[in-house]
């Protein structure tokens, strides 16, 4: 029982800390900034990896490869791919990161079923999400009402506040708003009126916001999620549906009541983002991504080759330059090569046959299908999101990310629980040498990142000085870095 009791705790803390990232602006040093959430992520992937790596060998030897070898096979191709580029000025710095980003989310879902209270994960991951999703979005009252008391026409200037770009604000609330009628679903608390309450007005401010900011990947993400997760799953998925719908509706009234009739009352005029139908200057870089992708086909131009490559198309030459091509999949097909999407598709692929021997198992069982629902709508949108903007680059992002895709990776995993058989001499010094090594690894790994921090910072006078292109976030806040040999100092 005390055990269970401190496992719940120190999950309860680390979720806590990781959904910080809504609060930056009260947070600049420890978890506020750009760089100190990167910082963290690569810390803690560091840690996730090599110590579940050394716990699941531990608990069950080399039992464990069988079900991670498609995000060890993942992991390999992005620092295999690298390797002909290790000469380049921190060439595995970002293929690090994706490295331990993928085998660590696999790794980390894998450890809930060696206990029998493995619905724990799932449980205080929501409720994290919902408290601090109805937090954020009351927060956000305030700030709307000093808008209105300052007659601001355009509240999309200000609202989603706490983040550097309404962007990366969106990629968080793909991954949210599925879960968020999850929370009363399950848990201790779902049968509770003023809990209920609470959780409705978190996801109605925060649907109000996606409408306010015309966040279209979050609405075709979450859209295109929930329609696959409500097909696949079916009747059983019925409850969660009709609380997200509600919910949705919920966002609607508020959007009309904040957005436009409240407004239209005190100010003199409404201004709002309009929904674009066009690619917001995107082709030109899907275009450029694409054929960059060809010039070494299979193999890609290396890591961060996007900011140095010479520029192929006309269309991008002339068009505005980011510092990466708002998507994920061709960036990495560009970089690393189609063989690394071949590597994903299997991935993919073990995942997709996991969820349906999952599903399967769950077709007359409307509890246990519920959570399933919810996570694989929330997976799905942010992977389509993903298509459309940098949702595995942003450090926020990849943090709940990272948690959402554990719990699913969980939550499809086989339901049986595994004993804990009594670990040889042999598994325990395995276990010793893979925390040696692997330590010794990610140690000098995140040497490396700490120099490309540091030679970033020193680059940045001149760039601002000399590269008048503004500032292009990527692993870094000034992510422009390495660049074109003619933009260099």
């Amino acid at each position: 029982m005390i055990q269970r009791a401190w496992s719940v705790a120190l999950c309860l803390l680390i979720f806590a800390f990781f959904f910080l990232v809504l609060f930056a602006d009260f947070m600049p040093v420890l978890i506020g900034s750009y760089e100190s959430q990167r910082f963290f992520l690569v810390g803690f992937l560091g840690i996730v990896v090599v110590f579940s790596s050394a716990f699941l060998i531990y608990s069950d030897g080399f039992q464990w490869l069988v079900e991670i070898w498609p995000a060890a096979v993942l992991s390999m191709g992005f620092v295999l791919l690298s390797s002909p580029f290790n000469k380049a000025l921190f060439s595995w710095v970002e293929p690090g990161m994706y490295a331990l980003f993928f085998l660590g989310f696999v790794s980390a879902g894998s450890l809930p079923r060696r206990w029998e209270q493995k619905e724990g994960w799932l449980i205080i991951l929501v409720g994290v999400a919902a408290v601090t999703s109805a937090f954020y979005g009351v927060a956000t009252i305030a700030v709307y009402l000093f808008a209105m008391s300052d007659s601001v026409a355009s509240l999309s200037n200000y609202i989603p506040w706490g983040f550097v770009s309404i962007r990366y604000w969106s990629h968080i609330a793909t991954w949210l708003l599925p879960l968020l009628p999850l929370a009363v679903l399950v848990g201790p608390l779902q049968k509770q009126r003023l809990w209920r309450f609470f959780v409705a007005t978190g996801a109605a401010l925060w649907w109000w916001i996606v409408f306010l900011s015309s966040s279209r990947g979050t609405m075709l993400g979450v859209a295109f999620g929930v329609l696959l997760a409500a097909v696949l799953i079916g009747r059983p998925a019925a409850s969660w549906l009709k609380v997200f719908l509600k919910y949705l509706v919920y966002g609607i009234v508020a959007w009309f009541l904040l957005s436009v009739l409240i407004p239209s009352l005190l100010l003199d005029e409404v201004s709002m983002r309009a929904l674009k139908s066009d690619t917001s200057g995107r082709m030109p870089l899907f275009i450029e991504a694409w054929r960059m992708s060809l010039v070494e086909f299979p193999f890609g131009l290396g890591p961060q080759s996007w900011l140095t490559h010479e520029i192929i198309t006309e269309s991008y030459r002339q068009s505005q330059k980011f510092s990466h091509p708002h998507n994920m999949y061709l960036m990495w097909a560009a970089e690393y090569g189609w063989l690394l999407m071949v590597a994903i598709l299997v991935l993919a692929g073990q995942a997709m046959r996991l969820f349906w021997r999952r599903r399967n198992e769950l077709e007359k069982n409307e509890v246990k299908a519920l959570p399933l629902a919810a996570f694989t709508a929330s997976v799905s949108a942010a992977l389509l999101h993903a298509g459309v903007s940098a949702v595995f680059m942003a450090p926020g992002s990849m943090l709940i990310g990272f948690l959402v895709l554990s719990v699913f990776w969980a939550l499809i995993s086989d339901s049986s629980v595994t004993p804990r058989n009594k670990p040889t001499i042999k598994r325990v010094l395995v276990a010793l040498i893979v925390i040696l090594a692997g330590g010794a690894l990610c140690l000098a790994w995140l040497k490396e990142v700490r120099a490309y921090h540091s030679a970033m910072i020193v680059d940045e006078a001149f760039y601002y000085e000399n590269v008048p292109m503004g500032t292009l976030p990527r692993f870094w806040f000034h992510g422009n870095f390495p660049r074109s040999e003619s933009q260099m100092p």
